[in-house]
């Protein structure tokens, strides 16, 4: 059998979990289909979803539409959980986007749209909710082709939307509005369609053009659109075989090399983990010694595979499938498994955490228990970024949200009996170089006491772009050791520059090297005072590396949001005056009847405060839509955060924290 990885992605409450219980009752997997409301899904298995309602970690099931064997991935739709998203979307073959019949398209519509379409992910568009009062199809279709792409065509007819018994049915070779739209959509893609469709139209037959849809579907060129209800199921029939009918399912190389993916990390019972993987080529078999990471092995010691709703013991992980694998004990997210050489890292396909906040343990003797705990839920959720203040005895940790917080601090009570409270969210800003900066220092020559020569020019790198390390000096020139211990400084240094704030993009140059050969007295012991190590390099690197940022110079970026605001018209003034406080820049503003539309950019530190005061300003008729768009240069004074290292921008105070042999005078 064929498989398909197929995600369920949407805005929040657009009815991504009960669509996927449907799906599976609809496929035969459940005899009953489970309530959101009543925490009986099949997906959402967390207490804390079940509490709230909303799913909070991706979650996989099975099932078999004929010869398809489908691994659907439901996702969470609230944004504070984007990371959960992230994770998914290296291993699917495809999507499914719901959106709310009655809500329309919605702020995490369209940036999970972006990045479906910026991914080439193949997607079929799902209108959720026509049973529900407010539902209108041809709004929604309005929407999605303004708001989200034009290539966008309804694939079905949804009669009686809005009541509780609507019905869909598919078009066909007769409904010939829908033909002519399908052939202008597909022929603006398909130069010998639009040829063939030219010379004689009767040529483009209704089979033709249905084998087009599907070869642009799956190009993600086009995005057919479904409607229907998972509460009553009506559309379920048609959405099913147009998953089936017009997104990929690949076979996979079964004979090809070992080469996965791990999207997932969980802790089982007894507190082992569990890697999740979708193997691309090849197949993992129990007690089979696999490669993963940079260069860590280990045994697999049991095997898992999804199959008809849950995940079935068995022996091997075959090319295609997703499965879950035992006995890697140092196993992360993210991470290649195979004997081939991994791919280049994955930029971060949606915006980094914002916010972050200081996690403080109810009782001081827990700071090592929370710790650990910490550390195990880094492993699951590595953008929540721990952040250890060894000076203060302080964790912090990255927010998307203030919803974060809740499951954050749920999870560490319920599953590790850690109670904390949270210092308030403070926001997380970005350095960038304002020019080209550099330094060195020469072994043996003050005010240098390690027996290393340095020398690093930093210059200004493309946005997203990432550090970049390079040698300016020849590889052979001393041990590939030392030329490692420099670039994995540089890296781990440059997590806090000059204000103390990540630089994330950066081309950083190596251009002096030197060191002295191992030495050893004449009984043959090795005198580490006469020769160089790989500390000698990790030590002086920071010292260089801050030097060369102070001559390059930095500012302070803040992150900022786009903002998009409808609110009473009469309201205008009150909230312009709000927006002006809360340093945002609006743009011109539209009206719309009594309804005033306003879009512009807001200091992500200012969108809490003016969701909280919103209500009050629009008599709680305000609609604020909210989504990370760049970095801004900060123009007040510039804030810092405080350092957790040594602290190498301080020479004397640096030096005395690290250095355990100095000849000579130490500089000031």
């Amino acid at each position: 059998m064929r498989t398909l990885n197929l995600g369920i992605l949407a805005h929040i409450d657009a009815g991504k979990t009960s669509l996927t219980e449907r799906l599976l009752h609809a496929a035969g997997v459940i005899d009953e289909i489970g309530s959101v409301d009543a925490g009986s899904t099949q997906t959402d298995s967390l207490a804390l979803e079940r509490q709230r309602g909303i799913t909070i970690k991706s979650a996989v099931v099975s099932f078999a539409v004929d010869d398809v064997t489908v691994n659907l991935i439901d996702t969470p739709g609230h944004p504070d959980f984007i990371a959960e998203v992230e994770r998914v979307l290296s291993v699917l073959d495809g999507a499914v986007l719901v959106v709310s019949a009655v809500e329309g398209v919605q702020a995490q519509t369209r940036v999970l749209m972006r990045t479906l379409q910026r991914l080439r992910i193949p997607t079929l568009i799902f209108v959720n909710k026509i049973d529900r009062r407010g539902a209108d199809a041809q709004r929604t279709l309005r929407a999605l082709a303004g708001k989200l792409t034009p290539a966008v065509i309804p694939a079905v007819a949804a009669h009686d939307v809005g009541t509780r018994t609507p019905t869909v049915a598919a078009y066909g070779a007769d409904d010939r509005p829908f033909t002519e739209a399908l052939t202008d959509l597909l022929t603006s893609y398909d130069d010998d369609l639009l040829a063939a469709y030219v010379h004689d139209e009767k040529t483009v037959t209704h089979a033709r053009l249905r084998s087009a849809l599907a070869a642009q579907t799956r190009r993600a060129q086009v995005h057919p659109v479904f409607f229907g209800s998972a509460i009553t199921g009506a559309g379920m029939a048609e959405l099913t075989a147009g998953i089936k009918e017009l997104l990929p399912a690949p076979e996979g190389d079964p004979e090809g090399p070992v080469s996965g993916t791990v999207f997932k990390v969980e802790r089982g019972p007894s507190g082992e983990k569990i890697a999740y993987v979708r193997m691309l080529s090849g197949a993992v078999r129990v007690r089979d010694a696999v490669r993963f990471g940079q260069d860590s092995e280990g045994k697999v010691t049991a095997v898992s595979v999804f199959d008809q709703g849950a995940a079935v013991r068995g022996d091997t992980v075959p090319a295609g499938r997703i499965g879950k694998l035992w006995g890697l004990g140092s196993i992360r997210i993210g991470d290649h498994i195979g004997d081939t050489p991994p791919p280049s890292p994955e930029r971060h396909h949606f915006a980094p955490p914002t916010l972050e906040t200081v996690v403080v343990p109810a009782r001081t003797t827990s700071r090592a228990a929370l710790h650990s705990a910490l550390t195990q839920l880094a492993e699951q959720d590595p953008l929540i970024n721990l952040r250890h203040d060894e000076l203060r005895q302080e964790i912090s940790v990255s927010l998307y949200g203030e919803v974060q917080k809740e499951v954050i601090g749920a999870t560490l009570a319920d599953e590790y009996g850690i109670d904390v409270t949270f210092r308030e969210s403070t926001t997380i800003c970005v350095e960038r170089l304002d020019g080209a900066g550099e330094a060195f220092e020469i072994i043996a020559k003050e005010p240098n006491p390690f027996l290393a020569t340095v020398g690093l020019r930093v210059e200004p790198a493309p946005l997203n772009s990432g550090v970049e390390f390079r040698l300016g000096i020849e590889l052979g020139s001393m041990p590939y050791a030392f030329f490692r211990a420099v670039e994995d400084t540089v890296r781990e240094s440059l997590h806090q520059g000059i204000n103390g704030w990540q630089i994330p993009d950066c081309r950083v140059t190596m251009t002096h090297s030197g060191y002295w050969p191992r030495q050893s007295h004449s009984h043959g012991t090795f005198d580490k005072s006469m020769s160089s190590t790989a500390g000698d390099f990790r030590n002086l690197t920071p010292l260089i590396l801050m030097d060369a940022l102070r001559r390059a110079g930095t500012t302070v970026h803040e992150p900022m949001h786009h903002f998009r605001l409808e609110a009473p018209a009469d309201t205008f003034g009150t909230i312009l005056q709000v927006l002006s406080r809360l340093r945002a820049v609006p743009r011109t503003p539209r009206m719309d009847g009594t309804t005033s539309l306003l879009e512009g950019e807001i200091p992500a530190a200012s969108v809490h405060s003016l969701e909280q005061q919103l209500p009050s300003l629009t008599r709680g008729e305000g609609l604020l839509e909210s989504a990370f768009e760049r970095y801004r240069p900060v123009t007040a004074a510039a804030p810092s955060r405080p350092r957790t290292d040594h602290n190498p921008l301080n020479r004397r105070e640096y030096l005395l924290q690290v250095v355990r042999r100095v000849s000579g005078q130490v500089g000031g």
